[in-house]
């Protein structure tokens, strides 16, 4: 028997979805030249912590899977947070976050020197870019956080189910 909800398709779907809005934002760093700014480079960092998570919850269960599931809802949480402020910054032009120590201390993360192409910090927050199907950039990947935020929040809550021999998965 299964569970009501199959999470480990939808564990792998979030993972997979994370990974190709990666893609997305490399695909307008590198065809389009959006360089990103230092709370974009924030924001692909809670893609990472959620595309990590979900894989790792995927391929376990118990308590494992729920740490796991929990630490995803973290960076779902944080991503909302950032995205959010950035909606800010753009929202009033007058703020900036361009060259400052928030740039300095995102571009000397260990991983955005491994990573250069995909977590360096080279643009400023409130660049005027055009709107992609009416929306800016982080207000899809604000949409994308709560999306996967409620999701992970879902999964967290269902319990396992126990018939008469044992715990189903």
């Amino acid at each position: 028997m299964q569970s009501s909800t199959p999470a480990k398709p939808i564990l792998f779907g979030i993972a997979f979805l994370c990974i190709a809005l990666l893609g997305v934002a490399l695909y307008l760093q590198q065809i389009e030249h959006m360089l990103p700014c230092p709370l974009c480079v924030m924001q692909r960092y809670a893609f990472i912590g959620i595309a990590l998570s979900c894989l790792i919850s995927a391929g376990n269960s118990g308590t494992t899977r729920r740490i796991s599931i929990a630490l995803g809802l973290a960076s779902a949480l944080a991503g909302i947070g950032v995205a959010s402020y950035h909606l800010y910054v753009l929202a009033n032009p007058a703020m900036s976050c361009g060259i400052d120590p928030l740039e300095t201390t995102v571009n000397k993360v260990f991983l955005a020197q491994w990573l250069p192409v995909l977590l360096k910090a080279d643009g400023f927050c409130d660049t005027p870019y055009p709107p992609i199907l009416g929306l800016s950039i982080p207000a899809w990947a604000m949409i994308w956080f709560v999306v996967i935020a409620i999701t992970l929040f879902t999964l967290l809550l269902q319990r396992q189910r126990q018939g008469i021999f044992g715990k189903h998965r």
